[in-house]
């Protein structure tokens, strides 16, 4: 799934999205474009619980694909 995340503007921020999704699904595979403000993810994890967990952390986001 392929996510836009905003407000992803620097390495730590890029680290505490991954940390978000994979509180949700630690076996999450997280590929982060922060200079293109997305996240490529494999998970079990349902998008709604994602985008919970990155609103919750301050990143508000959209699913672009599934």
């Amino acid at each position: 799934m392929k996510l836009s995340i905003e407000d992803m503007s620097c390495e730590g921020c890029a680290r505490s999205v991954t940390r978000a999704i994979q509180r949700v699904d630690p076996g999450a595979e997280v590929v982060v474009d922060r200079p293109g403000g997305t996240a490529e993810v494999t998970t079990a994890a349902s998008g709604e619980a994602l985008l919970a967990a990155l609103a919750q952390a301050g990143y508000p986001s959209q699913i672009l694909s599934r």
